[in-house]
């Protein structure tokens, strides 16, 4: 049984609960207690030394970081559609997931942190940031249902949690349609699963 060690409230440790339910993977879910600094425990070390959720453990397969996860998922239980292995359809999805993990992380997310979490941080950066980021995936967005190759992929599962949870960091999504329109395409996929603040 794969194992996932998460934290509920986490947008990244959501984005592998919803890559599984979309792939129909059943799993057992173990919540982290980060304010008990569980995740810091030499138990927790051994999987991570990071010390840092989401992390799965496959049978003797433990993978960290929630997108080199996505990656994994996608290639050892997905197919082709979530992650294809030709050199330019993989450049655009893999594109999407460093956006998530550097313009999405230090814009919507870090703000979301600041607001929901109280973490100190330069909030009126990471607004800036957000606002950046969100024009430039409305724009491309444009004329489209996904984000790359006509089709849901794991790029979307990257991208969807701190873009969806903008919100939460007093980010508004009102002048951003074709956001708005992937959001509602993403929520009706089958297996979609939401979370707080979805």
């Amino acid at each position: 049984m794969i194992k996932l060690y998460h934290v509920e409230l986490s947008g990244n440790s959501y984005k592998v609960r919803l890559m599984l339910s979309l792939l129909g993977i059943k799993h057992e879910q173990v919540l982290v207690d980060l304010r008990g600094g569980e995740h810091k425990s030499p138990q927790f070390l051994k999987l991570n030394p990071f010390g840092q959720i989401p992390v799965l453990v496959d049978g003797d397969v433990v993978v960290r970081d929630s997108h080199a996860i996505l990656v994994y998922l996608a290639r050892r239980y997905g197919d082709e559609d979530w992650l294809p292995t030709e050199a330019q359809s993989m450049s655009k999805v893999m594109g999407w997931l460093f956006t998530a993990a550097n313009e999405i992380r230090q814009g919507p997310e870090f703000a979301r942190r600041y607001h929901l979490f109280q973490i100190p941080l330069d909030v009126q950066l990471a607004t800036q940031r957000a606002y950046a980021i969100l024009k430039i995936l409305d724009e491309h967005l444009t004329g489209r249902q996904w984000l790359e190759l006509n089709r849901p992929t794991v790029a979307d599962v990257a991208c969807f949690p701190y873009i969806a949870l903008a919100p939460d960091g007093k980010v508004s999504l009102d002048a951003y349609p074709n956001i708005i329109a992937w959001i509602k395409q993403i929520k009706q996929l089958p297996g979609y699963v939401g979370m707080p603040g979805l």
